[in-house]
């Protein structure tokens, strides 16, 4: 089973935890369990979701690969519960993209996953675009991930996690200084 780490707390803050990873990871090749939470390619969702999302008795979840479309999920996002987003390689940025179109085109509000090839000094351009949950392949701890994903006080342009921007910030201190 892969080490998960999840962010908890308000933006700017987040500690990164340690989490149980109850989600079964299932190939294209392998039978679906009979019970519990599952996590499958998007090319078996499509051929099977309808049927895993009706039944109540579990969550399901899609990975979807660097050249695959999350806009494929639009319409199924409210039922998913996690969007497993895969780096074949670090340096493969498409998933950015994907996460941010979850959390700003779709506001989907569901666990949005790094998978793959992910690594610590990701961490603040991962949580910036919407990434809640990592699998680390580098072997970091919740501790240096937590201190990688707050590693800058001061951002420079919007992102799909809400933080004010500089200009903002400075903005809102000149106009504080006006009316002392």
């Amino acid at each position: 089973m892969p080490k998960l780490i999840k962010l908890a707390g308000p933006q700017g803050e987040q500690q990164a935890q340690w989490a149980d990873d109850v989600f079964v990871n299932v190939t294209d090749e392998d039978a679906i369990p009979e019970a519990g939470d599952v996590i499958l390619s998007l090319t078996r969702f499509q051929a099977e979701g309808d049927t895993l999302l009706s039944s109540n008795s579990r969550r399901v979840g899609v990975r979807i690969e660097p050249a695959e479309e999350v806009e494929a999920l639009a319409y199924d996002l409210p039922r998913i519960s996690v969007v497993a987003l895969a780096f074949p390689k670090y340096r493969d940025g498409r998933a950015y993209t994907s996460a941010r179109l979850l959390r700003e085109r779709f506001k989907y509000e569901g666990e949005v996953r790094a998978v793959g090839d992910v690594l610590q000094e990701q961490a603040g351009f991962m949580v910036r675009c919407g990434f809640d949950a990592f699998e680390p392949n580098d072997g970091a701890t919740p501790e240096a991930w937590s201190k990688a994903a707050n590693r800058f006080r001061h951002v420079y342009q919007r992102g799909a996690d809400a933080r004010a921007i500089a200009a903002d910030e400075r903005a809102q201190a000149q106009a504080k200084e006006g009316a002392l």
